[in-house]
């Protein structure tokens, strides 16, 4: 199983208050772990601008900076990374995410970003999540997470409050039919 480029969805009841209505994506997964990031959760504290202003990174662009900084997940927290719409490739390294996204990680994306040169579409993360070996797979067996397709629509155009219950209603799932305990038959 590839979740590759999904979505994971939290279930209530996940254990971890840091997942609570989480919905990540996935950039990567294989037998050797997995590594997401959490795309609905806002770091109140940080905007672009406060970020470029630290690394030194100058704004030249009318109306950058205002961006919102998401908290990405808990590993690595002072690491930044941002999910974008496949036009755009660092001059660095980018991550080709199926079935369409981009992932990148270096300097140079902030720089394009506040030159006007960024992606059409992003997310900016610090912090990311990640699996070990079988991890992932099973907290999804322990009703952890449920999975869904990625599309533009939940990743970049839905409000960050409304993403959990969007990422459920796309499985026709209603919010309120779910329960934080696990059983079996």
């Amino acid at each position: 199983m590839d979740l590759t480029g999904k979505l994971l969805i939290a279930m209530p009841g996940i254990g971890d208050p840091r997942f609570e209505h989480s919905v990540i994506f996935l950039c990567s997964h294989s037998e050797d772990g997995a590594m997401g990031l959490i795309i609905n959760k806002v770091a109140p504290e940080v905007q672009l601008g406060n970020l470029l202003e630290q690394l030194e990174i100058p704004v030249i662009a009318a109306g950058k900076g205002q961006e919102a900084i998401r908290f990405g997940g808990p590993v690595e927290v002072q690491r930044g990374f941002v999910l974008h719409s496949p036009e755009y490739e660092s001059s660095i390294n980018s991550l080709t995410v199926p079935p369409g996204y981009g992932m990148t990680a270096t300097l140079d994306v902030l720089e394009d970003i506040a030159q006007g040169n960024g992606p059409e579409k992003l997310l900016i993360m610090l912090g990311y999540a990640g699996w070990g070996p079988g991890q992932l797979e099973a907290e999804i067996i322990a009703n952890g997470w449920l999975t869904t397709e990625s599309t533009d629509a939940l990743i970049f155009e839905t409000a960050d409050v409304d993403k959990w219950e969007a990422a459920l209603g796309s499985l026709g799932i209603d919010p309120l039919s779910l329960s934080a305990s696990a059983g079996s038959a």
